[in-house]
């Protein structure tokens, strides 16, 4: 009997249960209806900025889930610079950050673009702009080739491995990627975020390159979401949930790479992760009000440009308690500059002293 879905007679036509999916979908569906007219009906910086917020977190986390980190700052002055947004602060990012930030960018900002075979090559060599994963040069830009064996998913130690999942041969690939390019291109009938949770499992499952496999597969589902929702800015983030309901993730594309072709418990986890991603989206859109009202009751008050930077890292979520030191080395100032400027913020009743006091005074903003 085939062990994998992929060997199964009448690959890759999948199957799923309507009655199942059909509640579950509704909610989804009208849950991106509500956000979409929430956004359109704010003016356009508040659009953009929103939009801005959950690219960066997008493109954050969805390295994050292959154990990689990408510096904050850096995706925020990369994303900036190619949207043409201003902000304050702005530094040299590194290409494979910028790499990252091009294929969301293009997977969302052009959506709608016919999807080929050279924009997936052209998506993997901006992950890898320099042909290598960490320390192992890799085949960028075209598809696997299986040099060193069978491409498998595996854990555990050398010797000890826990094989997840393996994929077709290398041979196959083109032929399979040909057969998912022009049923990406022409399937019409299907809701597209059906159409996005089922593209994301069957590019998985022939994982089509030597790496960088599960980033491709977000950002193609994050065009088709795109699609979905008829619009380019993106108000919510699927990678940031997977990063959260990661292990449930791997869970469920293990269970249904070793299943049958009906994958209904593949899409149900899927609109089930959504879901949750949108009720997460009208959370970051509360904080994106909330910094429009504060930054509205200061219109009338003048504050210097440390001031501004550092205010708004405490709206957008300040790491730790805020001190004249790490005022000092955020803003690249003398720790003197730093206590003169807090005071002003206090006397001006923007900040506050926290009263528990310490070897070194804590600020926060005043409610």
């Amino acid at each position: 009997m085939p062990l994998y879905i992929h060997q199964r007679p009448n690959w890759p036509n999948f199957t799923w249960d309507d009655e199942q999916l059909v509640k579950l979908l509704g909610s989804v569906r009208n849950l991106q209806g509500k956000i979409v007219g929430r956004m359109e009906a704010l003016g356009f910086d508040l659009r953009a900025e929103a939009s801005f917020n959950n690219l960066t977190l997008d493109i954050l986390k969805t390295s994050e889930i292959e154990g990689e980190t990408l510096n904050p700052e850096q995706v925020r002055s990369s994303l900036a610079k190619r949207l043409g947004i201003e902000i304050g602060g702005l530094i040299n990012t590194d290409r494979h950050v910028d790499g990252v930030v091009d294929m969301l960018l293009d997977a969302t900002q052009n959506a709608t673009a016919e999807i080929t075979e050279d924009r997936f090559f052209g998506w993997h060599s901006a992950l890898f702009p320099g042909g290598r994963n960490s320390l192992f040069k890799i085949l960028v830009g075209q598809w696997r080739k299986d040099l060193k064996g069978s491409m498998q998913v595996v854990s555990g130690t050398v010797g000890k491995e826990n094989v997840h999942f393996e994929a077709p041969p290398a041979h196959l690939v083109p032929a399979e990627m040909k057969l998912l390019i022009d049923w990406l291109n022409n399937e019409i009938s299907l809701d597209p975020v059906v159409k996005a949770g089922i593209a994301h499992f069957w590019l998985i499952s022939i994982h089509p390159f030597e790496d960088g496999n599960g980033r491709i597969a977000r950002a193609l589902t994050d065009l088709l979401l795109s699609r979905a929702d008829g619009i380019q800015q993106r108000f919510y983030s699927m990678s940031a949930q997977i990063r959260i309901e990661r292990k449930g993730y791997y869970k469920i594309l293990e269970k249904s790479q070793k299943g049958l072709l009906d994958i209904t418990d593949w899409l149900i986890w899927f609109l089930t992760c959504l879901l949750n991603a949108l009720m997460s989206a009208e959370q970051t859109l509360e904080k994106v009000l909330e910094k429009h009202n504060f930054w509205l009751k200061l219109k009338d008050i003048t504050l210097n440009d440390r001031q501004i930077k550092v205010l708004n890292k405490l709206l957008d979520g300040f790491d730790g308690k805020l001190t004249t030191i790490k005022w000092a080395k955020i803003t690249k100032s003398s720790r003197d500059s730093a206590l003169r400027d807090i005071q002003n913020l206090m006397e001006k009743g923007i900040l506050e002293k926290d009263l528990a006091g310490g070897r070194s005074s804590n600020y926060f903003l005043k409610k």
